[in-house]
Protein backbone atom coordinates (compact mmCIF):
# COMPACT_ATOMS: atom_id res chain seq x y z
CA UNK A 1 0.00 0.00 0.00
CA UNK A 2 3.14 1.99 0.36
CA UNK A 3 3.21 1.89 -3.63
CA UNK A 4 0.32 3.70 -4.06
CA UNK A 5 0.51 7.27 -2.93
CA UNK A 6 2.07 9.95 -0.75
CA UNK A 7 -0.69 9.80 1.94
CA UNK A 8 -0.54 5.53 1.72
CA UNK A 9 3.34 5.58 2.03
CA UNK A 10 3.28 8.09 5.16
CA UNK A 11 0.44 5.80 6.80
CA UNK A 12 2.61 2.22 6.27
CA UNK A 13 5.78 3.83 8.02
CA UNK A 14 4.08 5.69 11.17
CA UNK A 15 5.00 5.14 14.32
CA UNK A 16 1.16 4.28 15.02
CA UNK A 17 0.97 1.67 13.24
CA UNK A 18 4.00 -0.44 13.65
CA UNK A 19 4.01 0.25 17.56
CA UNK A 20 1.16 -1.67 17.67
CA UNK A 21 2.48 -4.11 15.35
CA UNK A 22 5.69 -4.64 17.68
CA UNK A 23 3.60 -5.16 20.83
CA UNK A 24 1.27 -7.98 19.15
CA UNK A 25 4.66 -9.82 18.74
CA UNK A 26 6.92 -8.74 21.11
CA UNK A 27 4.99 -7.23 23.69
CA UNK A 28 6.10 -9.63 25.96
CA UNK A 29 9.95 -10.25 25.77
CA UNK A 30 11.01 -6.62 25.50
CA UNK A 31 9.84 -3.48 27.83
CA UNK A 32 11.00 0.07 27.77
CA UNK A 33 14.68 -1.04 28.11
CA UNK A 34 15.08 -2.38 24.95
CA UNK A 35 12.97 0.89 23.54
CA UNK A 36 15.66 3.36 25.21
CA UNK A 37 18.33 0.83 23.92
CA UNK A 38 17.04 1.23 20.69
CA UNK A 39 16.40 4.84 20.54
CA UNK A 40 20.56 5.46 21.80
CA UNK A 41 21.52 3.51 18.55
CA UNK A 42 19.53 6.10 17.09
CA UNK A 43 21.13 8.79 18.75
CA UNK A 44 23.94 7.47 18.14
CA UNK A 45 24.15 7.17 14.14
CA UNK A 46 22.45 10.81 14.08
CA UNK A 47 25.04 12.58 16.22
CA UNK A 48 28.50 10.72 14.60
CA UNK A 49 26.81 11.14 11.18
CA UNK A 50 27.75 7.11 10.36
CA UNK A 51 26.56 7.25 6.68
CA UNK A 52 29.01 9.94 5.91
CA UNK A 53 31.68 8.76 7.71
CA UNK A 54 31.19 5.13 5.81
CA UNK A 55 30.40 3.09 8.94
CA UNK A 56 28.07 0.23 8.46
CA UNK A 57 27.97 -2.33 11.32
CA UNK A 58 29.75 -3.02 14.53
CA UNK A 59 27.60 -1.05 16.68
CA UNK A 60 27.75 -1.27 20.07
CA UNK A 61 24.66 -0.37 22.62
CA UNK A 62 25.45 2.14 25.65
CA UNK A 63 27.46 1.00 28.42
CA UNK A 64 26.77 1.53 31.64
CA UNK A 65 28.80 0.94 35.44
CA UNK A 66 32.41 0.82 36.32
CA UNK A 67 34.93 -1.94 35.89
CA UNK A 68 34.64 -4.93 36.76
CA UNK A 69 30.83 -4.63 36.81
CA UNK A 70 30.34 -3.40 33.14
CA UNK A 71 27.44 -3.98 31.22
CA UNK A 72 26.63 -3.90 27.74
CA UNK A 73 23.35 -2.22 26.93
CA UNK A 74 22.37 -3.95 23.45
CA UNK A 75 24.65 -4.46 20.12
CA UNK A 76 23.55 -3.44 16.61
CA UNK A 77 25.20 -5.43 14.34
CA UNK A 78 24.35 -3.41 11.00
CA UNK A 79 23.56 0.36 10.68
CA UNK A 80 22.14 -0.24 7.35
CA UNK A 81 18.65 -0.65 7.93
CA UNK A 82 19.16 1.79 10.79
CA UNK A 83 20.28 4.70 8.80
CA UNK A 84 17.80 4.00 5.80
CA UNK A 85 14.80 4.64 8.15
CA UNK A 86 16.17 6.80 10.71
CA UNK A 87 16.07 9.11 7.82
CA UNK A 88 12.93 8.94 7.55
CA UNK A 89 11.64 9.17 11.13
CA UNK A 90 10.55 6.09 11.34
CA UNK A 91 11.46 4.73 14.66
CA UNK A 92 9.03 1.70 15.18
CA UNK A 93 9.42 0.52 11.76
CA UNK A 94 13.11 0.61 11.65
CA UNK A 95 13.12 -1.12 15.35
CA UNK A 96 10.95 -4.02 14.23
CA UNK A 97 12.78 -4.80 10.97
CA UNK A 98 16.29 -4.92 13.15
CA UNK A 99 14.44 -7.45 15.85
CA UNK A 100 12.95 -9.46 12.82
CA UNK A 101 16.21 -9.79 11.20
CA UNK A 102 18.04 -10.61 14.59
CA UNK A 103 20.71 -7.87 13.94
CA UNK A 104 19.40 -6.10 16.99
CA UNK A 105 20.47 -7.80 20.08
CA UNK A 106 18.32 -6.43 22.93
CA UNK A 107 18.37 -6.99 26.59
CA UNK A 108 15.94 -9.49 28.13
CA UNK A 109 15.53 -12.26 31.19
CA UNK A 110 15.83 -16.58 30.12
CA UNK A 111 14.26 -18.28 32.53
CA UNK A 112 16.59 -20.92 34.02
CA UNK A 113 14.32 -23.28 36.69
CA UNK A 114 14.08 -21.15 39.58
CA UNK A 115 16.41 -18.08 38.12
CA UNK A 116 15.91 -15.87 35.90
CA UNK A 117 19.53 -14.88 33.50
CA UNK A 118 19.41 -11.19 32.66
CA UNK A 119 21.16 -11.29 28.58
CA UNK A 120 21.24 -9.76 25.41
CA UNK A 121 19.28 -11.61 23.12
CA UNK A 122 18.73 -12.05 18.58
CA UNK A 123 15.92 -13.45 17.22
CA UNK A 124 16.27 -16.12 14.36
CA UNK A 125 13.36 -15.94 11.92
CA UNK A 126 14.07 -19.05 10.47
CA UNK A 127 13.71 -21.36 13.39
CA UNK A 128 11.44 -18.17 15.59
CA UNK A 129 13.61 -19.12 18.31
CA UNK A 130 16.81 -17.01 19.79
CA UNK A 131 20.29 -17.44 20.58
CA UNK A 132 21.51 -15.44 23.65
CA UNK A 133 24.65 -13.39 24.95
CA UNK A 134 25.83 -12.60 28.64
CA UNK A 135 25.73 -8.96 28.69
CA UNK A 136 29.06 -8.81 30.85
CA UNK A 137 32.58 -9.77 31.07
CA UNK A 138 33.95 -11.68 27.41
CA UNK A 139 30.23 -11.31 26.33
CA UNK A 140 29.73 -15.02 26.55
CA UNK A 141 27.36 -17.42 24.31
CA UNK A 142 25.02 -18.52 26.50
CA UNK A 143 22.95 -20.69 24.22
CA UNK A 144 20.87 -21.15 20.98
CA UNK A 145 17.14 -22.18 20.51
CA UNK A 146 16.12 -20.24 23.13
CA UNK A 147 12.19 -20.37 22.82
CA UNK A 148 9.93 -17.61 23.11
CA UNK A 149 8.04 -18.86 26.49
CA UNK A 150 11.70 -18.64 28.01
CA UNK A 151 11.97 -14.98 28.02
CA UNK A 152 10.34 -12.13 29.24
CA UNK A 153 11.64 -8.18 29.27
CA UNK A 154 13.37 -7.11 32.41
CA UNK A 155 12.09 -5.53 35.42
CA UNK A 156 14.96 -3.16 35.90
CA UNK A 157 16.73 -0.99 34.19
CA UNK A 158 20.67 -2.93 34.21
CA UNK A 159 21.66 -6.04 35.64
CA UNK A 160 23.97 -4.15 38.15
CA UNK A 161 20.92 -1.76 39.51
CA UNK A 162 19.67 -2.40 42.85
CA UNK A 163 15.80 -2.52 42.88
CA UNK A 164 14.06 -0.02 45.61
CA UNK A 165 12.24 -3.19 47.46
CA UNK A 166 8.89 -1.05 48.05
CA UNK A 167 6.92 -4.00 49.15
CA UNK A 168 8.63 -4.86 52.74
CA UNK A 169 5.96 -3.16 54.59
CA UNK A 170 3.30 -5.33 53.04
CA UNK A 171 4.25 -8.54 52.71
CA UNK A 172 2.55 -11.41 54.10
CA UNK A 173 2.23 -15.59 54.12
CA UNK A 174 0.97 -16.71 50.88
CA UNK A 175 2.57 -13.62 48.77
CA UNK A 176 5.04 -14.14 46.03
CA UNK A 177 8.28 -12.18 45.18
CA UNK A 178 11.18 -12.28 43.20
CA UNK A 179 14.67 -11.59 44.87
CA UNK A 180 17.69 -10.22 43.18
CA UNK A 181 20.80 -12.36 43.83
CA UNK A 182 24.41 -12.07 42.53
CA UNK A 183 27.30 -14.77 43.67
CA UNK A 184 29.99 -11.87 44.48
CA UNK A 185 29.67 -8.15 43.84
CA UNK A 186 31.36 -8.37 40.53
CA UNK A 187 28.69 -10.25 38.62
CA UNK A 188 25.26 -8.79 37.86
CA UNK A 189 21.97 -9.71 40.11
CA UNK A 190 19.62 -12.14 38.83
CA UNK A 191 16.12 -12.20 39.64
CA UNK A 192 15.56 -15.21 42.12
CA UNK A 193 12.53 -16.50 43.00
CA UNK A 194 11.90 -17.42 46.60
CA UNK A 195 9.53 -20.67 47.20
CA UNK A 196 11.66 -21.86 50.37
CA UNK A 197 9.54 -25.50 49.93
CA UNK A 198 11.30 -26.31 47.33
CA UNK A 199 15.21 -26.30 49.10
CA UNK A 200 14.79 -30.31 51.36
CA UNK A 201 14.86 -29.28 55.16
CA UNK A 202 18.74 -29.13 56.50
CA UNK A 203 19.58 -27.09 52.78
CA UNK A 204 20.97 -23.91 53.54
CA UNK A 205 18.76 -22.48 51.42
CA UNK A 206 15.90 -23.37 53.21
CA UNK A 207 16.04 -20.58 55.14
CA UNK A 208 16.99 -17.30 53.98
CA UNK A 209 17.15 -14.73 56.57
CA UNK A 210 16.71 -11.07 55.57
CA UNK A 211 15.88 -7.89 57.26
CA UNK A 212 12.17 -6.36 56.13
CA UNK A 213 13.59 -2.80 57.36
CA UNK A 214 16.91 -3.23 54.99
CA UNK A 215 16.20 -2.07 51.58
CA UNK A 216 20.28 -2.62 50.64
CA UNK A 217 22.04 -5.29 49.12
CA UNK A 218 22.57 -8.43 52.53
CA UNK A 219 24.18 -11.15 52.61
CA UNK A 220 23.67 -15.00 54.13
CA UNK A 221 25.80 -17.97 55.30
CA UNK A 222 24.01 -19.69 52.20
CA UNK A 223 26.50 -17.29 49.95
CA UNK A 224 26.08 -14.62 47.41
CA UNK A 225 24.40 -11.25 48.07
CA UNK A 226 21.01 -10.28 47.71
CA UNK A 227 19.23 -7.47 46.09
CA UNK A 228 16.16 -5.76 46.24
CA UNK A 229 12.32 -7.61 46.62
CA UNK A 230 9.91 -7.62 44.41
CA UNK A 231 6.13 -8.36 44.88
CA UNK A 232 4.57 -10.40 42.15
CA UNK A 233 1.41 -8.43 41.22
CA UNK A 234 0.51 -9.83 37.82
CA UNK A 235 -1.10 -14.08 37.90
CA UNK A 236 0.32 -14.48 34.58
CA UNK A 237 3.66 -13.83 36.32
CA UNK A 238 2.88 -16.10 39.53
CA UNK A 239 1.41 -19.06 37.42
CA UNK A 240 4.51 -18.97 35.17
CA UNK A 241 6.71 -19.19 38.56
CA UNK A 242 4.41 -22.20 39.89
CA UNK A 243 4.61 -24.29 36.64
CA UNK A 244 8.22 -23.99 37.25
CA UNK A 245 8.48 -24.96 40.80
CA UNK A 246 6.49 -28.07 39.67
CA UNK A 247 8.85 -28.56 36.64
CA UNK A 248 11.58 -28.55 39.22
CA UNK A 249 10.43 -30.81 41.47
CA UNK A 250 9.47 -33.19 38.71
CA UNK A 251 13.35 -33.45 37.71
CA UNK A 252 13.89 -33.75 41.29
CA UNK A 253 11.96 -36.67 42.10
CA UNK A 254 13.08 -38.30 38.73
CA UNK A 255 16.71 -37.98 39.64
CA UNK A 256 16.04 -39.20 43.17
CA UNK A 257 14.16 -42.28 41.83
CA UNK A 258 16.79 -43.30 39.12
CA UNK A 259 19.12 -43.23 42.14
CA UNK A 260 17.06 -46.03 44.11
Amino acid sequence: MSQVCTSFRDRCRSDHLWARIIKEKWGRVIGDVAYKEWQWHLTKEKEENLLNQHIQNGSLGSISGVWPNICLGSFLEDFGQLISCSRKNNFMRSMYISLESGKFWFPAQIYRGLVLCNALLSYDSKTDNFQAREQTGGWHFLGKNISWDMLRSPRVETPFVLHVSDCLDDLKPGDHIEIQWRPTRERPYEMYVVEFKQYPPGSSMRRVLLSRTDDGEQTDKSGGFYGGTRKLQSEEEIERWKKNFEQENQVLYDSQNSMV
